[in-house]
């Protein structure tokens, strides 16, 4: 019985990671049917001022210091006339990000603009109640949002609304992330590599194919009538982002995504900050497919779109999946009569490679579309699986929550900024050893592998191994940097230049 259920297990894990990567094939193709399409498509911009709507951009902040200067002024130089251009600075923190704020909202309102600050004395519904009560008390039709660690470029504004103007049914325009700190480290350029293979493919395929795409949370813009008709921002989930943006496509809301309209955003700079973001989408999306996948189900709309919807909604499983597999390997090995299934585990080899390799391909294609140097850059493919890998225990760990319907706090990513007043660290050391323990069964699980003369399931396990290492030690070598408190002199608004005076 005992080697029943480890082989099922097994079994039932490495099939799922198959029909994740099997769905990479599928968005590939996707994007072939549209590339040309979509790389010929221009951005047009209103020269028109008259005909240009009242536009508020909100800015969600909570303790985000290093960047709070830096997204307000890049806010205000967005080429929009003043009078139709309402700014919400949307503040909780609790930190020197309040000062921060205060100094750039008077120095603006100084220079004519429409830009208020407004804080809340409670932290209720995290960013999604922030947002709501902001745009409760907006006056624009359509209401812009960016993340404290974007810097949204002049012509912004200008280019989102002008598919609102030819299509009285779309609800949500999203521009494409692009990337300021991708070349700091490992970390950062590999990670530039998965968010490129999201929003160059996968957000592609989905939306100039019919089927359900999610607003990012921020470099975005929605029209305002459509929030309210799909029931506003609501706060029951950690991506309140995906949540509204199906709400609003069962509606019947049409959604347009702009590849070419890129807006540059920070990375997260450490592995803790990194694992912070992944555990908040993790966590977010299950609790999302939780809530939203049955009226799915019950909308009237093509299987296909039902299934592509569940992988976009479920993604996330792929890390429990990884880890089962990894953690798995070792019992079937020694509890599973291997004279009956080394033939299947040969076969489940082959599907597992068939599955890892697919992600690698989504990824080079992605690089391939929109950079001239795509070969240099595809070089850290490496790097992006091992720590693709590395984060599935804490990953796992949200899922789990997730399906188990355990609450917890949206947690801000730490931002660096382009320089640092605060260092933001991550209170969650303790599961960097359980990700050391792990890399080092995956190496053992490989020795009695290669003991057996077994070598077709070498090279995910030296993933699996290299990849847990790698983010566990980084964790704790994190947790002893953060000792150091860096501090930097903070500007003023008169030295501190982003185009205005």
């Amino acid at each position: 019985m005992l080697e029943f259920v480890i082989f099922a297990a097994y079994f039932t894990a490495s099939i799922g990671l198959f029909a994740y990567g099997l769905n990479s094939y599928v968005m590939l193709w996707l994007f072939s049917r549209v590339r040309e399409k979509v790389q010929g498509q221009a951005l047009t911009s209103i020269p028109d001022e008259d005909s240009l709507p009242i536009i508020t951009t909100q800015i969600p902040l909570f303790n985000e210091a290093n960047v709070a200067e830096r997204v307000i002024c890049a806010v205000t130089a967005m080429n929009y006339p003043i009078e139709k251009h309402e700014i919400q600075i949307l503040d909780d923190s609790t930190d020197e990000t309040i000062e921060i704020v205060n100094q750039w909202v008077e120095f603006y309102s100084r220079k004519g603009f429409d830009i208020k600050v407004y804080r809340r004395f409670v932290r209720s519904g995290y960013k999604a109640g922030a947002l709501q009560e902001g745009m409760i008390r907006s006056r624009g039709a359509f209401i812009a949002i960016f993340d404290g660690d974007f810097i949204p470029p002049p012509h912004f504004l200008r280019q989102a609304i002008f598919p609102f103007l030819r299509d009285v049914h779309l609800g949500l325009v999203q521009g494409r992330w692009g990337h300021l700190n991708d070349k700091d480290s490992l970390l950062t350029k590999a990670q530039s590599i998965g968010i490129d293979g999201h929003f160059v493919i996968e957000q592609t395929a989905r939306t100039f194919n019919g089927l359900f795409m999610n607003f990012n949370g921020t470099a975005g813009v929605w029209r305002k009538s459509t929030i309210y008709d799909a029931g506003g921002w609501e706060a029951d989930t950690l991506t309140e982002d995906m949540d509204l943006s199906y709400r609003a496509q069962l509606k019947g809301w049409k959604t347009k995504y702009l590849p070419n309209l890129v807006v540059p955003a920070e990375l997260p700079h450490s592995v803790s900050a990194f694992k912070s973001q992944q555990f908040r989408w993790a966590k977010g999306s299950i609790q999302t497919a939780k809530k939203i996948f049955p009226r799915v189900l019950n909308a009237e709309i093509s299987v296909f779109k039902k299934w592509e919807a569940f992988i976009h909604l479920t993604h996330y499983m792929i890390h429990p999946l990884m880890f089962s597999v990894a953690f798995l390997a070792l019992p079937v090995l020694l509890f599973v009569d291997m004279r009956f299934s080394r033939g299947v585990i040969a076969l489940l080899s082959v599907i597992m490679s068939f599955a890892v390799i697919a992600p690698s391909i989504l990824y080079t294609i992605s690089q391939k579309t929109i950079y001239k140097n795509w070969f240099s850059r595809i070089c850290y493919l490496p790097v992006l699986m091992a720590i693709g890998v590395g984060i599935a225990i804490s990953n796992t760990q949200a899922v789990i929550e997730a399906i188990l319907g355990f609450k917890s706090e949206f947690v801000r990513t730490p931002k660096s900024g382009d320089k640092r007043i605060k260092n933001y660290r991550i209170k969650k050391p303790w599961i960097s050893f359980l990700e050391i323990i792990m890399g080092v069964y995956a190496f053992v699980t490989l020795y009695f592998y290669w003991q057996v003369g077994n070598f077709l399931i070498s090279p995910f396990l030296i993933l699996y191994g290299t990849g847990f290492l790698h983010i566990g030690i980084s964790g704790i070598m994190e947790v002893f940097q953060n000792f150091k408190k860096y501090f930097s002199p903070r500007s003023s608004p008169k030295t501190k230049s982003f185009g205005v005076s």
